[in-house]
């Protein structure tokens, strides 16, 4: 069995695998964008901070889980409380309380992310699936003070079996793969809250510190197939974004997208961009395992197209 600390530990490590997505700023979209085309990098960006938002709500989540007890010893995550509820039934609540900066010092955290799991069910079990309770989980960036809030019931399923923390040290563990479904309500900034579905499979391989992590969506809905998340935007139009090539974060690039492409549409509009990660600082597709700093959105309003490049 673990000790405290080196639980503690875990955490600090599962810690880095969040992806950090930053938005552009103001004077980034005035030189690279279009006129017209603003609700469409909204939208790129609205599903970048709810990914990374979202990613780091299921490490932790992974990270309580991993533990493998159902105690109130267990550690948590940085600045978090964690508290075991009564067994009801065959399930029991793991709920995660959050009250101040992650463990990176990059964003401050509140509200609850509540477990509910079978007792007597082993998360590293194949096939073992959790229920996740999103309650006004708020995360707000310290470099600018852009908040955003979650509520909404997510599904976590351990697809392969296995705990992250055995890739590199158990040889017989090559990968361990996740499925992450269900519907959230993002409230932003500006008050605007938004119900968006997800549908998402990762697959983590490599060691703990040396990761790499493929995402694909297998949602679909109104026609449309692949689909990682569905919804509304902030403008109340209906659209859909579909991985149409597997999109691959690596650890040695702090997380950031190196490949991969996604296509998101608002049909009422007339409006789509396909995402393509995977680009230098001088536009250039990245090779010989190098770094990305921007990624290339190529977008088509009505009868009107055109490309441009934002920084990650």
């Amino acid at each position: 069995m673990r000790t405290k600390n080196l639980s503690r530990l875990g955490f600090l490590m599962i810690a880095m695998l969040v992806f950090i997505l930053a938005g552009c700023s103001k004077s980034d979209k005035t030189q690279t964008t279009t006129p017209g085309t603003e609700s469409m990098q909204q939208l790129t960006n609205d599903e970048n901070t709810i990914t990374n938002a979202s990613d780091q709500v299921m490490n932790d989540a992974e990270g309580v889980l991993s533990q493998g007890k159902d105690k109130s010893t267990q550690a948590g995550p940085c600045n978090t409380t964690i508290t075991i509820g009564n067994l009801a039934n065959d399930t029991i609540s793991i709920d995660i309380n959050y009250h101040g900066a992650d463990c990176d010092n990059k964003v401050v955290r509140s509200g609850d992310v509540i477990i509910k799991k079978k007792y007597q069910e082993d998360w590293s079990q194949a096939g073992s699936t959790v229920i996740l309770l999103l309650e006004n989980f708020k995360r707000t960036r310290i470099s600018n003070g852009k908040s955003l809030t979650l509520n909404g019931t997510k599904y976590f399923e351990n697809v392969s079996g296995h705990n992250l923390f055995q890739l590199g040290l158990d040889s017989t563990v090559t990968s361990v793969v996740h499925k992450i479904w269900g519907n959230i309500t993002a409230t932003f900034d500006d008050n605007s809250t938004k119900i968006w579905s997800i549908a998402r499979e990762e697959t983590y391989t490599g060691s703990l510190i040396n990761l790499v992590m493929t995402e694909d969506g297998f949602g679909s809905a109104d026609g449309y197939s692949n689909l990682e998340y569905w919804g509304t935007d902030r403008n109340s139009e209906q659209f859909y974004s579909s991985i149409t090539q597997s999109v691959v974060y690596r650890q040695v690039c702090n997380f950031n997208p190196c490949s991969g492409i996604v296509n998101s549409v608002i049909p009422s509009a007339s409006k789509s961009a396909t995402t393509t990660f995977g680009y230098d600082s001088n536009n250039n597709l990245i090779t010989n395992g190098d770094c990305p700093s921007r990624y290339r959105i190529d977008w088509v309003i009505g009868n009107k197209s055109g490309t441009f490049f934002l920084p990650l």
